[in-house]
């Protein structure tokens, strides 16, 4: 299965040419990139022989991330690679956000290798003497309009067929591992006739834990070229067995490579009073240079041939990169909607090829570029948290549908891991780098600026037009959001009509018409004039009630997208809906942006407000007997992730007038009080007295459910417990958050027998911020108690 489109016209397909050879090259010549010529040097000055350590460490690092890489890359190989899955994964504006940064990150790459390769060729010319003069004319850098021809060169390779793209970047690939060969075996063969050597790495770790730290933070971001190999997702043949194989292959000859070359550059060297590495660091960029003078012929002149053919493989690489997440990005209406187009003949997206060509060839003549590369670097960082959360969510909200070329093992504890070393990685530089995090911000702020102004319009406009509009022309600050059910429109909007009174807010009800994939949004306006007949009745009874109410009418091809589409263009900040649609719809459950109040109602619910045949009735009198008598309302409550929203639907509710309020309190048992957990106990055990008494003095029955380890862990008795305290209570409506005790109504299958036997409307209440967001809250408040 691949991820369902909401397309108004069809994909326009690439054409699957690559081989798996190609693939592994591209990724090859995006990992290793100049990088392993210039930044070793460096990296040997801050760590000495422990570099290799560090190198090891980052290919670590990387694999966590590598791992949900090669998953969804398998699973869903199409452009756009991270910001697909992003835009699959978490809700607007991440996606954008996401393929923003890509796109700037892989653009300045781009750039970085293009002037690498200007300078490269530009001292192997006056090497040779061939050149005298720096600038052509004296106006022109002679280094920087070879930059520019260079790109200039791959766009147009690139743009001429992905065939040939790929032939470019396995030829100059070869040359490059070519290069990298004949160094590490002249540098072997020199260790090998050289029995010292050993003393060179006798200070193994010249500089402590900090310069191998500081030698990772230099050097990690050469490890992450697998976002160029999932690029190749739609070009490349079958994809699902390729794109995992390119990226660890490709990582594990990258790692070899870069802990070689560093190890024949310090072991294979015998400079004069001077320590190995002190004698390549103190060259910096220039010390691998400086290095293979010592042991292989022509050392130096090698070295800039290989930094020539490394910079163009990777050029090759990151033009092909940054023009797939550009053509994704215009095809989801992200960016202008042309750069998705294909060429007729060569089959290739030559608009993104060429527009990305073009501001990489401005910046790389333009640019103070070692400015702006550090933010690559926080750039990649951030968008590997996010595709690491969305390979969690992705998994969640469509299971076993999608066909997996390669799966993460121990899930999800592996991304979860990621999210955490990239967040760190991300902090580290924060601190040593922190024009990097400045240069990052502003580029998200200008995108998130032109997601508002523009992008998000036009995705709207595309997935989930919106027909029609009706209502009052104010707006309140507090808004709610009703997906219309035509078998009972009236049911939802009594809870919204509470909730409504109680916040001054107003009622949005929305009306999806879904068409089939294959059938033009277009054909759908045709209904327009019934759906604005169908919120006759609901208008009327707002009005009755004097709130102020908006009716909107969408078309699409995914019900769930139109729903997320309205939460964000009308700012809703809780949405009520029908618990059976809300569990049955995961990517509803992962996406919303808001607060939820799902309604489990039953065949004879009380009456909550009037309903619409009241409403019709004549009888104001007859119109509110029912509303007279008190209901019992019986809260769950367990102090986790949604009790802020019970406890707010609890208030709303109950200030009706209409409600007991008996509050069940489910509390863990400490059965072993041992001195490491005594004080936690006695907090909670003062906590829980302090709102005992509160909620007593307020005429709030209070009980308490104690929770002991066996029950906790028992899914079925905890279940039998809650529903007899439940039923105890004699309850008119129950209360009680999308989770008790780390159970969850929306997938357990004892909590929702519960909800099947209980005789009475359930509210289900979840909370619209990240869970992890509340656990970090409650370990940090634990840890300033100590």
């Amino acid at each position: 299965m691949s991820i369902p489109h909401n397309e108004d016209t069809p994909h326009q397909h690439l054409v699957r040419s690559l081989g798996f050879v190609d693939v592994l090259m591209i990724g090859v010549a995006g990992l290793v990139g100049g990088a392993i010529f210039v930044l070793t040097g460096s990296a040997i000055g801050l760590a000495g022989g422990s570099v290799i350590i560090a190198f090891i460490i980052n290919a670590v690092i990387t694999l966590f991330t590598a791992m949900g890489y090669a998953e969804l890359g398998s699973a869903i190989p199409e452009a756009g690679g991270g910001y697909l899955w992003v835009r699959e994964g978490l809700p607007r504006p991440n996606a954008f956000i996401s393929g923003w940064m890509a796109w700037f990150a892989h653009i300045v790459a781009g750039s970085l290798y293009a002037v690498g390769f200007g300078s490269f060729v530009f001292s192997l010319l006056r090497m040779l003497n061939m050149v005298g003069e720096h600038s052509l004319l004296g106006i022109i850098p002679l280094d920087k309009l070879i930059a520019v021809a260079s790109i200039a060169a791959f766009t147009y390779i690139n743009v001429k067929g992905v065939s040939e793209t790929g032939k470019a970047g396995t030829i100059v690939t070869v040359v490059q591992l070519g290069t990298i060969a004949a160094l590490i075996g002249a540098g072997l063969w020199t260790i090998h006739n050289h029995p010292e050597w050993r003393s060179n790495f006798a200070d193994f770790i010249p500089n402590g834990i900090g310069g191998i730290v500081a030698a990772m933070g230099l050097t990690f971001i050469a490890f992450e070229g697998y976002e160029i190999i999932v690029q190749t997702g739609e070009e490349v043949k079958n994809p699902k067995k390729n794109i995992p194989r390119a990226i660890f292959i490709s990582l594990a000859v990258v790692v070899v490579l870069y802990c070689l070359v560093a190890f024949v550059s310090i072991g294979a060297i015998f400079p004069k009073g001077i320590p190995a590495w002190k004698f390549i660091g103190h060259y910096g960029d220039l010390g691998i240079t400086r290095a293979a003078g010592f042991f292989l012929p022509y050392g130096a002149f090698i070295v800039l041939l290989g930094g020539i053919v490394s910079s163009l493989a990777a050029l090759n690489a990151t033009t092909f990169s940054s023009s797939r997440v550009a053509f994704a990005m215009g095809r989801h209406y992200n960016l202008p909607h042309r750069l998705s187009a294909i060429h007729g003949k060569y089959r290739t997206p030559h608009v993104a090829i060429v527009i990305s060509g073009v501001i990489m060839a401005v910046m790389a003549y333009t640019l103070p570029l070692d400015q702006i590369a550090v933010a690559a670097g926080v750039i990649f960082l951030l968008l590997f948290t996010q595709v690491n959360i969305a390979v969690i969510n992705i998994r969640r909200i469509y299971g076993d549908k999608l066909d997996y070329g390669f799966k993460i093992p121990f899930f999800p504890i592996i991304p979860i891991v990621g999210i955490f070393l990239k967040l760190g990685l991300a902090l580290y530089l924060l601190f040593t780098q922190p024009m990097s995090w400045f240069i990052s911000f502003l580029w998200i702020i200008v995108g998130f600026a032109l997601y508002r102004m523009y992008t998000f319009k036009k995705e709207i406009e595309h997935y989930a037009p919106l027909v029609t509009s009706e209502g009052d022309l104010t707006r309140k600050e507090y808004r709610i959001l009703i997906p219309y059910t035509p078998e009972n429109p009236d049911r939802l909007i009594k809870y919204a009509i509470r909730v409504a009174k109680e916040n001054d807010g107003e009622v949005n009800v929305l009306r999806v018409l879904t068409v089939p994939t294959q059938t033009p949004l277009s054909a759908g306006t045709a209904f327009a004039d019934a759906a604005r007949k169908s919120f006759e009745p609901l208008e009327k009874m707002l009005e009755g009630e004097n709130i102020l109410s908006h009716h909107l009418f969408r078309i699409s091809h995914d019900t769930s997208e139109a729903i997320l589409a309205t939460i964000e263009e009308q700012k809703i900040n809780l949405v009520i809906i029908d618990f059976e649609t809300y569990r049955n719809n995961r990517k509803l459950q992962t996406l919303i942006t808001c607060d939820v109040l799902a309604i489990r109602t039953t065949g004879d619910d009380f009456v909550l407000e009037p309903s619409l045949e009241q409403w019709s009735s004549s009888n104001q009198t007859d119109r509110r007997t029912d509303l007279n008598l008190k209901k019992n309302m019986v809260v769950l409550y367990d102090g986790g992730f949604d009790s802020n929203v019970v406890l707010k639907a609890t208030s709303w509710l109950e200030h009706s007038g209409k409600f007991n309020v008996s509050v069940l309190a489910i509390i863990k048992r400490v059965e072993d009080q041992q001195e490491g957990n005594s004080r936690e106990f006695e907090d909670r055990l003062t906590q829980d007295n302090k709102r005992k008494e509160y909620l007593e003095q307020v005429g709030v029955e209070f009980n308490e459910i104690y929770l002991s380890d066996e029950t906790r862990r028992n899914s079925e008795k905890f279940a039998n417990l809650i529903l007899s305290a439940v039923n105890a209570s004699q309850p008119d409506l129950v209360v009680t958050g999308s989770s008790i005790s780390s159970l969850s109504f929306l997938n357990n299958n004892n909590l929702l027998s519960v909800l099947n036997q209980l005789n009475c409307p359930v509210v289900i209440a979840k909370e619209s911020t990240f869970p992890g967001v509340h656990r970090a809250k409650v370990w940090f408040l634990k840890l300033i108690r100590r």
